[in-house]
């Protein structure tokens, strides 16, 4: 059965998405490889996944995207390759593209991106160009000849679910609660796992090849006046629902950028801003632009369509999709 699966090289498999790749690999009898650095083994969270993947079958090979020959070697023991660097790295793809070229063996490659479409998203100059490192990535593979698969997932549920949105909060309120804007605009909310097993279900699928998939559930797609109620009728209350306005927004918005950055109870909320945590727990605030606009979209418009959220000093970048992808 494994002789027709595709052997997978998996790039970051002790970070949350990388591990949940790893795992719907091995659930779907992929013969699969992690690469991982020798600096893992000395940490004890990562150890203990790299522990219960070898467990269930995952080949470890000891590399980095920073030695070419190392990687040239898992490389060459694969068919299709999927990085699920943290965004900080994204940058350190264009090693591995060109491993990958050298090498010359690999069918598929599903780049670090699981957020927005960055070819569709656009940030202002406080995004520190997040997207476009994203954008940069995609064309490089492109003039490669490098056969991809593009995987935009939107919102992973486990940043911005348990408290209900609401930044400084670790779980859902039961009084009040913040709503940015109307409230009525929807995004789309993903679990890693799910998110996992789409992605390699998508590595042998040739009408996947060299596209850009969007995950976009009708039952995952919620307002956040959808998402309070559905928590009220869950603990049988009604909250007060605090909107903060358009204009209430803008002040925040000037107020954060001339600090520079603000503490999570004053960070505005994800379908309004996005945001970049560091290690510090300090917020900075970026404005959303659509693809192709001139101008800033109004608040209450972009909401969680157009933004991105992303923790781009941690594992993972989440981030909404493009207002077109959502109605």
């Amino acid at each position: 059965m494994t002789d027709s699966k595709s052997k997978l090289l998996i790039i970051g498999v002790t970070g949350n998405l990388g591990f949940e790749l790893a795992n719907a690999s091995l659930n779907a009898s992929h013969p699969t490889l992690g690469l991982v650095r020798d600096s893992a083994f000395s940490d004890p969270n990562k150890l203990h996944k790299i522990q219960l993947l070898s467990d269930s079958g995952l080949k470890i090979v000891k590399g980095s995207l920073h030695d070419e020959e190392s990687l040239i070697e898992a490389l060459k023991q694969a068919d299709v390759v999927i990085c699920a660097v943290a965004s900080k790295q994204v940058h350190d793809q264009k090693a591995l593209i060109s491993a990958m070229k050298r090498a010359g063996c690999i069918k598929r490659f599903i780049p670090s991106e699981f957020g927005s479409d960055p070819d569709r998203t656009r940030v202002s100059h406080l995004d520190h160009n997040f997207y476009s490192r994203k954008s940069e990535i995609r064309r490089l593979v492109e003039s490669q000849g490098i056969p991809y698969t593009y995987v935009c997932c939107n919102f992973y549920t486990s940043y911005l679910l348990p408290s209900l949105v609401q930044p400084g909060l670790q779980a859902p309120p039961r009084d009040n609660v913040t709503i940015f804007g109307d409230g009525n605009v929807r995004g789309v909310f993903m679990k890693e796992s799910d998110v996992a097993a789409f992605t390699i279900s998508t590595v042998d699928d040739p009408r996947t090849l060299n596209k850009t998939m969007s995950l976009r559930p009708p039952g995952n797609t919620l307002s956040m006046n959808e998402l309070v109620t559905v928590w009220e009728s869950k603990i049988g209350k009604k909250l007060e629902r605090n909107y903060i306005s358009e204009e209430e927004l803008l002040k925040r918005i000037q107020a954060m950028h001339c600090r520079n950055s603000i503490s999570r109870q004053h960070a505005v909320g994800f379908h309004i801003l996005g945001v970049c945590e560091g290690r510090s727990n300090l917020l900075r605030h970026r404005l959303i632009k659509r693809c192709g606009g001139n101008s800033v979209v109004s608040a209450h418009q972009i909401q969680n369509r157009c933004v991105s959220s992303s923790y781009s000093y941690m594992c993972h970048e989440f981030a909404v999709i493009g207002s077109c992808c959502c109605p």
